[in-house]
């Protein structure tokens, strides 16, 4: 079986398919032959965006993938833009599909970026939370945050969860254009309590090879 990193986030709209493709670059620079697979997605009106896009990127970064099609990186996509609960009408999830579909990325690959649907307790049904799936893939979870005003407490809201889970995780943050105020508002905080202290674009290989460390 290949490595495996579960990649999340704070909420939706944080950044995981940004912060998923760095990591398969900076991965692939470290010289393995990476894979990507997005169990569910949502809000999926024909081809799903997220998925089309990390495929794109995986089959570029590693040749060996250039057969993969969609269906074979997004298992269940929904159409409504909904927790997985909602959007599929909360029928009971067949997991194993998700075990098929990740066997045959693995047989092509070293390592699976595998990127989950909105943040932690997101409802995936009447028995699980998407903070269930980093244990049932058994994968080391990275969790991505935002940098606007709030960012701290939502950090601390997630890292609470993930280690009250037992979870073995690392986190980073991705900053976006209008993030300025960061530096002055939230940065201090983190740069005293962390260490080390991981910014998507500025951090990307330090990251991959610490998720590495964690994984060994």
């Amino acid at each position: 079986m290949s490595k495996r990193i579960f990649i999340t986030a704070t909420n939706t709209d944080i950044g995981k398919t940004h912060t998923t493709i760095k990591l398969m670059e900076a991965l692939t620079k470290l010289g393995l032959r990476v894979g990507v697979y997005k169990p569910i997605e949502t809000g999926v009106n024909g081809i799903p965006a997220d998925g089309s896009l990390l495929l794109k990127h995986a089959q570029m970064l590693n040749p060996q993938l250039k057969n993969m099609r969609i269906n074979d990186v997004v298992t269940l996509s929904l159409p409504l833009p909904a927790a997985p609960y909602v959007a599929n009408k909360k029928k009971k999830i067949d997991l194993e599909q998700f075990n098929r579909a990740l066997e045959k990325i693995e047989a092509l690959c070293d390592i699976v970026l595998i990127e989950g649907a909105g943040g932690l307790m997101v409802p995936v049904d009447d028995d699980l939370m998407m903070i269930d799936f980093p244990e049932y893939f058994n994968a080391v979870t990275l969790l991505v945050t935002h940098c606007k005003l709030g960012c701290i407490n939502d950090t601390l809201l997630s890292l609470n969860a993930l280690e009250n889970a037992h979870i073995p995780h690392l986190w980073a943050l991705n900053c976006r254009t209008g993030d300025e105020s960061f530096a002055q508002i939230s940065l201090p905080y983190f740069k005293n309590k962390f260490d080390p202290l991981f910014i998507i674009g500025q951090d990307n290989t330090a990251l991959a090879q610490a998720l590495l460390d964690k994984i060994n």
